[in-house]
């Protein structure tokens, strides 16, 4: 049975400005099935090849595949629903399949706008995607779909989803199949050598109202850190890969198994073939930082910080519950340790003014991160923040849900207007660190990653790929009230997705009046047990991720 995988072709001017990135899915799917028996297995990257539809179904005619699957995050949703629409044509006999998060938690509406997509996979796509490849295979398809776990799809008329699949509980059971991708097209800008994207860990303990992994994974498993550096290696060896990010949500969470990881590196002599970078939490940097100077000589060179906002305000309407103080102090840290510091903020929500924007920029610039990164927010529309924030949202063209376009319209600026004052951000803080910072500061390999990823910036701004400002036709203050963010207006929520979401809110709001007495015990129980644990000077105990002030306790083995 042949399989054919394609990564749909969806691009906006964020993280790409940094480099072509792997589509690791397909490497974590195909492992997991060559280990199933199915060893006829292709896969296409039309995003990184820019693959033209025309293209794309003469190379399915010719390959002539059993089954077509795809996935998608939020933006390139309708991408991926043109993958599978074409494969309807181009090969109506194969099995056509839609996987990841936006699906997982989207199917009504998916499967209502795109009636060709014959089956959503719900969740952790390997053992799902097997039993599902395994019943098409010995002939059970469609006549056992009812009974296979995580499962979506249209059965006459009605929508129905199966019961949700466990997680996968043997995550060191998965070994990727890396050699499906073409790690020529992979590199990552600022270094110009070959880009990974492995995984550590699944899920987070946390519940940040703005963020959908933690719904996505369920479970926080993490694997066993001399089977990353396992596979860390491999890549490496056999695909010269010189840089990697790991693509956990927060891979510091598990301390122990994050040193752990550290120590193979460096005891394999990785940390000087290959540098690597993380996103983490602020509080986790405080309270490694006696260990960050290991985590330097591990190969840790890039750490992209969750500040998310420089106002207090923001910063607890995430339930990101750090402080300002915190946010300085771990950006210091990191410099100190020799490691190269991103911070993050979130702007674009309904309270953001010319005066919060400026606000960030005097933050950032007194922070002095190395670099830093202004995103839109985006109201995934499977989160809790954007069910409270539900009647404000007036754009629903998924399309655009890419961080680069302001969704959201602040009450006191316009989109324009917005784009205007973050782009204004940005060019003061690259053109002060590009003057004055990065030629001057440092020399070696820290004076070389600067100045790449300031090359990194200037490609995409020359080429206008940088926040689709081309797509938008903004060049400058002067174009502020002219910016046009081509929103499809005829999108709309299905009626499907929204009963269901309704149906969602009122469970939710049950729950909350019979746990309210409870949960307020557990927060008092859990805050005398952590009161004295990673406080700094002159503060109280530092706030979890999701609020609380509990910090993951790793497990007793």
């Amino acid at each position: 049975m042949r399989i054919l995988f394609i990564h749909p072709n969806y691009h906006s001017g964020g993280a790409e400005i940094a480099g072509t990135w792997p589509p690791s899915w397909v490497a974590y799917l195909a492992g997991s099935l060559k280990a199933a028996g199915f060893d006829d297995i292709h896969f296409i990257d039309a995003m990184t090849m820019n693959v033209s539809p025309d293209e794309l179904r003469q190379r399915m005619i010719e390959l002539a595949p059993d089954v077509v699957g795809t996935t998608a995050i939020t933006p390139a949703i309708y991408a991926a629903e043109e993958v599978l629409r074409i494969a309807s044509e181009a090969v109506p006999g194969a099995l056509r399949v839609l996987g990841g998060i936006h699906a997982t938690f989207m199917y009504r509406q998916v499967l209502s706008e795109a009636p060709w997509v014959e089956v959503i996979v719900r969740g952790e796509g390997e053992e799902i995607l097997t039993a599902l490849m395994q019943a098409r295979q010995e002939g059970r398809w469609p006549a056992d779909r009812h009974r296979i776990k995580g499962l979506a799809f249209k059965d006459g008329e009605e929508i129905v989803a199966t019961p949700a699949a466990a997680t996968v509980k043997n995550l060191d059971g998965i070994d990727p199949d890396w050699s499906i991708l073409d790690w020529s097209k992979y590199l990552y800008t600022p270094l110009g050598v070959r880009v990974a994207i492995p995984n550590m860990a699944r899920g987070c303990p946390f519940t940040c109202s703005f963020c959908s992994q933690w719904k996505f994974w369920r479970d926080y498993r993490v694997r066993d850190p001399k089977k990353v550096a396992d596979e860390i290696e491999r890549l490496v060896e056999d695909h010269q890969v010189g840089f990697f990010i790991l693509a956990d949500e927060e891979p510091t969470i598990n301390r122990r198994k994050f040193i752990e990881f550290c120590q193979e590196l460096i005891d394999r002599g990785l940390n000087h073939k290959v540098k690597w970078g993380i996103n983490t939490r602020v509080t986790d940097i405080y309270r490694d930082r006696e260990l960050l100077k290991f985590f330097r000589e591990a190969g840790l060179v890039h750490v992209s910080l969750g500040t998310e906002a420089a106002a207090q305000l923001k910063l607890d309407q995430f339930n990101k519950e750090t402080t300002v103080a915190q946010n300085k102090e771990a950006i210091r840290l990191l410099r100190e340790a020799d490691i190269f510091v991103e911070a993050q903020f979130i702007v674009g929500l309904d309270n953001e003014t010319a005066e919060t924007l400026e606000e960030t920029y005097r933050m950032a610039w007194d922070w002095q991160p190395d670099l830093a990164n202004w995103a839109m927010y985006t109201p995934w529309p499977f989160t809790p923040l954007f069910q409270e924030l539900r009647d404000q949202v007036e754009v629903f063209d998924f399309s655009k849900y890419n961080f680069v376009t302001p969704i959201m319209k602040p009450a006191a600026m316009t989109r324009g207007e917005l784009l205007d004052g973050v782009m204004k951000n940005y060019r003061r803080f690259y053109m002060r660190k590009a003057l004055f910072h990065y030629p001057w500061r440092g020399t070696g390999f820290r004076r070389r990653y600067l100045l790449g990823c300031l090359k990194a910036f200037l490609k995409a701004g020359v080429g206008r790929t940088f926040y689709d400002l081309g797509k938008a036709g903004y060049w400058g203050p002067q174009t502020k009230g002219k910016v046009d963010f081509h929103f499809d207006e005829t999108r709309t929520i299905a009626e499907a997705q929204m009963a269901d979401w309704d149906a969602a809110a009122d469970r939710a709001a049950r729950a909350r009046e019979r746990q309210q007495a409870v949960r307020a015990q557990g927060k008092a129980r859990a805050a005398e047990r952590n009161a004295a644990a990673f406080r700094m000077p002159g503060e109280g105990a530092p706030m979890a991720c999701g609020g609380g002030t509990g910090q993951y306790i790793e497990p007793a083995e």
